[in-house]
């Protein structure tokens, strides 16, 4: 996560090539990906992707294709070893179905049942939501993607620039953004990824006002607008062409 998320994905935010967190490798999302057959069914792809996003989220982040099916990165030293990050990966899993399913349910004695359906509805619920706000704040119409050409010996101010193409906000009341975490702040989260989550609201207006003095384009709007642009795109990148999302 270190490294694949906090460095990988907030340094090269939607530079196509270096950020594995567009598309998570699964869906095709803009025209810099070549069509493929799979794309097709790509909808329900996300679908199950979002019903199981916690552990999609980390075959994701844990780089699964070259752990466990040997793809390899050229410029890529790995400081752990794969059968130590596998041996991770399913301990940390194990443990984790082991507490939901087993543990906790068997000390409920005869409310067994009832403390299982609870976990996993839980968990389901605590999944597509969370797949929900990630993917608007992410993967919305208005969403830029760039090239490493263009990023090329990119200045300080065109980092920042970048950050705000790439992602998108949603709008509502304070405890909705509570619920959310306050990723619905999804620009100022990365514009400032070191900030406590809670004063992006703060910020929010003031980096909006900014943009506007620059004629940057600030991507927020009703969290079912977003989620609909979201769904849309999905769906249009699901067949060959789509417009150039390339800033």
């Amino acid at each position: 996560w270190k490294r694949t998320h906090n460095f990988e994905h907030h340094t090269y935010t939607n530079i196509i090539g270096k950020d594995r967190d567009f598309g998570y490798g699964l869906l095709r999302l803009s025209n810099d990906f070549r069509w493929r057959l799979r794309n097709l069914w790509q909808f329900v792809t996300y679908l199950v992707l979002s019903t199981l996003f916690q552990w999609g989220v980390s075959y994701h982040e844990l780089a699964g294709e070259r752990v466990f099916f040997g793809k390899k990165k050229p410029d890529r030293v790995n400081s752990v070893s794969h059968s130590d990050l596998k041996k991770a990966f399913f301990g940390k899993g194990a443990r984790q179905l082991f507490k939901d399913y087993v543990f906790f349910p068997l000390i409920a004695g005869p409310m067994w049942l009832w403390v299982l359906a609870g976990n996993l509805a839980a968990n389901v619920i605590r999944n597509l939501w969370t797949s929900t706000v990630i993917f608007c704040g992410h993967f919305t119409a208005d969403v830029h993607t760039f090239t490493q050409q263009q990023c090329e010996g990119e200045s300080r101010g065109h980092w920042y620039y970048r950050q705000i193409l790439g992602s998108s906000n949603f709008t509502g009341p304070r405890w909705f953004h509570i619920l959310t975490g306050h990723l619905s702040c999804q620009i100022e989260h990365h514009l400032f990824p070191d900030m406590p989550a809670l004063h992006y609201l703060n910020v929010a207006p003031q980096v909006e006002a900014i943009a506007k003095k620059y004629g940057i384009a600030y991507n927020s709007g009703s969290f079912l607008r977003q989620y609909a642009t979201v769904v849309a795109r999905i769906i249009r990148y699901s067949f060959p062409g789509g417009k150039v999302t390339t800033a």
